[in-house]
């Protein structure tokens, strides 16, 4: 395990506040509908309408000497990265896939990061961020494999923990693995007996049947609506961290992230991309599983264009 306590302590005090002690509180509505009670917190009232502020403000936090960083990204840890860096003075280049969602994609620019876009997926944009470190200087930062990405992610674990009353189960979106190690770890060492499941889009399985199988499964491109957990490329030390702190994982289809989508909107008022829904939609297919207990989700970006959203929940 790569994670430590005492480092995600003290993230608490690198993070900007803005981040921080977000919102969770029993959504009464929504839990009607779904047979269970339902804690919902809420990561997207920040700048970058996302989570991975907490990991890049660790990142930077830690960063010494570095005038400029590198990541890839499918849009926001990259509008995360831009938002620390301009803070703190540090140039930020990001590549991401041409197909990436163009909301994201301006969004990055608007907050000074250099935008290169490249053919293919998140894979290939690696690639080439890599090689960008390595002809430029810049610092690689990798989301999940930096550790960084993880313990600041933690951080909501935290901040979990301290809910009143029982807190049965955990349910996280899993894509590269930061969000749910962190949060997982947290909470196997601060709410132990509270249940941590992940929770994947079918379309884009890689993490899931790699936890399943205990090592990285080859799959095919994702076609998944939840472009923010749609990577294929499975991180090995990353893997580990989750095998020792997940209990579960499942996948969910399209049609049931988009009806998730839909609850939160009418019983939440809350707009969220579907990476977000992905707990809500693992309810909707296993009312058994959870009817009667309390349950909590993490509701990690609402980087969505108006008209995806519309279009989807119509």
């Amino acid at each position: 395990m790569r994670l430590d306590l005492s480092r995600i302590l003290i993230a608490r005090d690198w993070i900007d506040p803005v981040f921080l002690d977000t919102p969770q509180y029993e959504c009464e509505p929504l839990g009607t509908a779904l047979g269970c009670r339902v804690v919902l917190k809420v990561e997207t009232l920040n700048p970058v309408r996302s989570f991975k502020g907490r990991g890049t403000e660790t990142v930077l936090a830690r960063l010494r000497d570095a005038n400029a960083v590198v990541c890839a990204s499918a849009g926001n840890l990259g509008q995360a990265l831009a938002f620390g860096g301009r803070r703190r003075g540090v140039g930020v280049t990001v590549v991401a896939s041409a197909a990436a969602n163009p909301l994201k994609i301006e969004r990055m620019r608007s907050l000074g990061a250099e935008v290169i876009l490249v053919d293919g997926e998140i894979e290939q944009a690696l690639e080439t961020a890599g090689r960008h470190a390595e002809e430029t200087g810049a610092f690689l930062v990798e989301d999940s494999k930096d550790i960084g990405t993880c313990e600041g992610a933690a951080t909501i674990g935290v901040e979990l923990s301290k809910l009143p009353g029982e807190l049965d189960a955990v349910l996280i979106s899993l894509g590269a693995g930061a969000m749910a190690s962190g949060v997982g770890f947290a909470l196997k060492n601060l709410r132990k007996t509270t249940e941590m499941l992940c929770v994947q889009p079918e379309n884009a399985p890689a993490m899931t049947l790699a936890l399943r199988a205990g090592r990285p499964v080859q799959v095919g491109a994702p076609t998944t609506i939840a472009d923010g957990v749609a990577g294929r490329y499975v991180i090995p030390e990353v893997l580990d961290d989750l095998n020792a702190v997940v209990d579960d994982a499942v996948l969910v289809s399209e049609a049931s992230i988009v009806e998730a989508m839909r609850l939160l909107h009418q019983h939440a008022g809350l707009v969220v991309e579907p990476a977000a829904a992905l707990g809500v939609a693992s309810i909707l297919e296993d009312r058994a599983r959870y009817a009667g207990r309390t349950v909590a989700t993490v509701l990690c970006g609402s980087n969505v264009t108006p008209a995806d959203f519309a279009r989807w929940i119509r």
